[in-house]
């Protein structure tokens, strides 16, 4: 602010008056522009604690941005340390428990490789035994067809003596009756016949079972056998339901021959270990049967 001093002339009584005038608006501007300088100072305080606070305010709030950008590095920082040290400790676990499994399996694999090499072993010498006992079988049926080709080529030589002599009449060498379970019954019968002309003949059997008022004749299967020497004749029948024969006649048919043989029936012996249905029995037997 420009503060103009105008100087003014006075007359000699009026100096006084007029310097003290003076005097009084110098005083008076003096303390006009001490009051304008004081309200300019106190603008200027006033803009300057704006400021001031302003740039506090500012300050605060970078202040204020820094602490939740570390506060929120940090919880990020240890939520994701958390979350690794989880996954790893689960990656660890499952680590484990793979390990455990694997070494389990090892185990198996390592017993079931015993087992296996223990049972590959007992089957080579089970091969081995079977390969002896192969050999040795193949040697007996080697030694049996010898002996059996010698037998038949004995047999020739008497069938071909017996036929120069007249020949064998026909004629029952064995006979035998035994019961089976559910009222079935095995028969067998060995019958030798050699004709003269040493050919083989038609022979047909019959078997009859007879009580004191009727009879039945049992059905053979096969109903006729071709004999030249021994014959067999082997099966089973069922006894008819309630007839109970008192004697068994067996029939005999070939090359112009008959025979006829008439037998008892009668309990024999006890029959031990005999099965308890015709499912379990074994097939007929064919050993000769001794007279």
């Amino acid at each position: 602010m420009r503060v103009k001093i105008v100087l003014r002339f006075c007359s000699q009584p009026a100096r006084l008056s007029c310097q003290d005038a003076i005097s009084y608006k110098l005083e008076r501007s003096r303390h006009s522009l001490q009051v304008s300088n004081g309200t300019i100072d106190s603008r200027n305080s006033l803009s300057a604690s704006q400021t001031g606070a302003s740039t506090l305010v500012l300050a605060l709030f970078v202040v204020a941005i820094l602490a939740t950008a570390i506060v929120g590095l940090v919880f990020g920082h240890k939520l994701g340390y958390q979350r690794g040290f989880h996954a790893m400790q689960t990656e660890t676990k499952q680590a484990i428990i793979n390990s455990t499994e694997a070494t389990n399996e090892l185990k198996d694999l390592r017993v079931s490789n015993k087992i296996a090499t223990s049972e590959a072993a007992t089957a080579k010498q089970e091969l081995a035994i079977s390969l002896t006992n192969l050999e040795e079988l193949r040697a007996t049926q080697k030694e049996l067809t010898i002996e059996n080709k010698q037998v038949a080529q004995l047999n020739e030589l008497y069938t071909e003596v017996i036929s120069d002599n007249g020949g064998m009449p026909l004629q029952i060498i064995g006979a035998n009756i035994k019961p089976l379970p559910e009222n079935a019954f095995e028969y067998g019968f060995d019958v030798g016949m050699l004709s003269k002309d040493g050919t083989a003949k038609r022979l047909t059997p019959i078997l009859t079972l007879i009580d004191n008022d009727d009879f039945v004749e049992v059905p053979l299967d096969p109903a006729s056998y071709s004999i030249k020497g021994i014959v067999r004749i082997r099966g089973r029948f069922m006894m008819p339901s309630g007839f109970k024969p008192l004697q068994a006649k067996l029939t005999l048919r070939a090359g112009g021959q008959q025979k006829e043989q008439l037998y008892d029936w009668r309990l024999g012996d006890r029959v031990d270990n005999m099965p308890l249905s015709l499912l379990d029995l074994p097939e007929v037997d064919e050993s000769p049967i001794e007279p």
